[in-house]
């Protein structure tokens, strides 16, 4: 199986994301839906922290990763639910933060500002699509 990243010359460059992504040859097509920041009840955590929940639900969907035999770099798109816009632009470009993504290689993204997630603590919501070997 082959991924190829895009990035047409014609428009700008994204850090945070790639404007396209190829998947060529047999693999195994991997949906994991959307994760918010909860514990093992579902109830909120870092409530009022975006961070703190963005970080937990990159570690969530890591594990999620794992379990169906995939990592990041398998990730081939990736959206993404915030209440606060500003906020959750100010966590994307804090040079403190660390991907678990090539920086090169940014699953292509669709950020959506919403007015409320399935609990009213909950910040942000990630769903993924990744894509491995058959």
């Amino acid at each position: 199986m082959d991924k190829k990243f895009i990035h047409p010359p014609e428009l700008f460059k994204h850090p945070a994301y790639s404007r396209v992504i190829t998947v060529t040859g047999p693999s195994k097509m991997i949906f994991i839906a959307g994760q918010t920041a909860s514990d093992e009840n579902y109830k909120p955590m870092f409530v009022g922290d975006m961070r703190g929940q963005y970080q937990r639900v990159m570690e969530a969907l890591t594990i999620q990763l794992k379990a169906a035999g995939a990592t990041w770099d398998d990730v081939v798109f990736r959206r993404l639910f915030v209440l606060d816009m500003d906020a959750f632009i100010k966590i994307q470009t804090d040079p403190s933060m660390s991907f678990p993504w090539h920086p090169d290689r940014p699953p292509p993204s669709t950020l959506i500002g919403v007015t409320r997630l399935s609990h009213p603590d909950f910040l942000i919501e990630i769903d993924l699509m990744a894509v491995t070997n058959g």
